[in-house]
């Protein structure tokens, strides 16, 4: 019988500089945090640095957090900031593209048998993926933490280091904007 450690007690321990619970750390969020960092900058290799980075980081850093059990949106927001860092010294287009995880588009279960309705949902997620590039890079953000990374308002807000209020708006305003353009594919 497994025993889930909680956040708080593994921030802790990494803050005493316990190995054994940085090494859990990573394994419970590396996947997240490298999600996040793909779909930003749409590049794995800058996205594997950015992982890095930000476990590297809370190693160094992690005895400052003041609420350890929030330690997931820490990490987030070390992460936003270190892929707006690689943005502003890269790339004018910050677009990543959602990962296909399986091989199928995201959102879509075990491949369908019929064809047509595969090349249908591929183009889809296509199109999502374009209309995602031309998303302001705050909205962008915002929606990719609340539907792809099931954050709450308040978690994203700590996470960008805006209000909650703000993150209501820019989510407000990519849901506008994506309805717009995806709606042919209704």
């Amino acid at each position: 019988m497994s025993v889930e450690i909680a956040d708080a007690a593994l921030a802790g321990g990494v803050a005493r500089g316990d190995l054994a619970a940085f090494e859990m750390l990573v394994r419970r969020y590396s996947g997240r945090v490298y999600g996040l960092a793909f779909r930003v900058l749409g590049d794995r290799a800058e996205a594997e640095d950015v992982t890095q980075e930000v476990f590297a980081t809370a190693w160094r850093r992690l005895d400052s957090l003041t609420e350890p059990a929030a330690v997931r949106t820490w990490l987030f927001r070390v992460a936003h900031r270190q892929c707006l860092g690689v943005l502003r010294r890269q790339r004018p287009d910050p677009v990543g593209e959602l990962p296909d995880w399986g091989g199928t588009p995201i959102g879509v279960g075990p491949p369908a048998a019929d064809p047509s309705a595969v090349a249908e949902t591929v183009a889809a997620v296509a199109a999502l993926r374009q209309a995602l590039r031309v998303l302001p890079e705050a909205q962008r953000v915002a929606w990719l933490l609340a539907e792809v990374d099931g954050l709450s308002y308040a978690q994203i807000a700590a996470a960008v280091g805006v209000s909650e209020e703000s993150v209501r708006g820019r989510l407000a305003r990519a849901r506008v904007r994506l309805a717009e353009v995806m709606k042919v594919w209704r």
